[in-house]
């Protein structure tokens, strides 16, 4: 999946960001949904491997609904994040 710059999601996701940037609510719209992951999904480093609570607390800071279960899970599903069997450790997927 290719994802759209920070930038460009930051922009097409308008209304969804407050002023400092963080996500206010998961849009039902499917397409806005990917949109949103995949903002959330640049504030990861891509060298690195993520233990659940450092991914938990990124997506806390960024979003302000606090359900970082529901991001995880939407990320992997979406081919932006990966994920162990176990769950313990999460990492960015090549293109995301």
């Amino acid at each position: 999946m290719s994802a759209p710059s920070p930038a460009e999601a930051a922009r097409r996701l308008g209304t969804w960001l407050d002023p400092q940037g963080r996500l206010t609510g998961w849009p039902a719209k499917r397409s806005l949904q990917v949109l949103a992951a995949c903002y959330l999904v640049a504030k990861f480093e891509g060298s690195r491997r993520y233990s659940e609570p450092e991914v938990n607390a990124i997506l806390d800071t960024w979003s302000l609904f606090r359900d970082a279960a529901r991001l995880r899970r939407d990320m992997v599903d979406l081919g932006l994040l990966g994920r162990t069997p176990d769950g313990r450790e999460y990492w960015l997927e090549p293109g995301a």
